[in-house]
């Protein structure tokens, strides 16, 4: 028997425009890797039930709500809460019917952990840079420059009163800083 999809879940209240939360969801179900980041999860991730409790909820479940908390900033029960609040987020997360589950905040903050103790992030991202060559797409390092400009004295020259090369009106400074 096919699961009932909740009266919540139907559009009802479709308000006949895309957000702009929608649009960029839609558009990340396309370009993102899903099959390729799973993979990499997978043998990780727990097959059956830990000690008789409740099964694991579907991987795929799971990662895109890790990617809902990266994407938006959300914390463990922020993440819980957006999901109970958008219908958008749990569209995108797979949660379609009444009997989908939503993930508790701790269920939320496992998983994550799941990923930093297995140190699949790194692989993650490994595997998300490939996926961009592999189309044409370069991802690179750069420097961040800070371009305050800051009260100075007028006089450029130094205590020699000659002109100092290195002063100047307005001059870039790098912080040294690396993306």
């Amino acid at each position: 028997m096919k699961p009932k999809v909740s009266f919540s879940m139907t559009g009802y209240f479709d308000k006949g425009k895309k957000m702009q939360r929608e649009h960029f969801l839609a558009e990340m179900e396309q370009v993102v890797p899903w099959a390729r980041l799973y993979a990499v999860i997978e043998p990780h991730y727990p097959k059956g039930s830990p000690k008789g409790g409740r099964p694991p909820l579907p991987l795929a479940r799971m990662f895109q709500i890790y990617c809902l908390q990266q994407w938006y900033n959300l914390s463990d029960p922020g993440a819980e809460e957006a999901l109970y609040d958008s219908l958008t987020m749990r569209r995108f997360a797979g949660v379609s019917t009444d009997a989908d589950v939503i993930p508790d905040e701790t269920s939320i903050l496992n998983f994550r952990r799941l990923l930093e103790k297995q140190q699949l992030t790194e692989q993650l991202f490994i595997e998300i840079n490939a996926h961009l060559a592999e189309r044409g797409l370069i991802v690179g390092k750069g420097t961040i420059v800070d371009a305050t400009i800051i009260d100075a004295p007028v006089s450029t020259k130094n205590a020699k009163q000659q002109r100092d090369p290195q002063m100047h009106q307005t001059a870039r400074a790098s912080s040294g800083i690396s993306a």
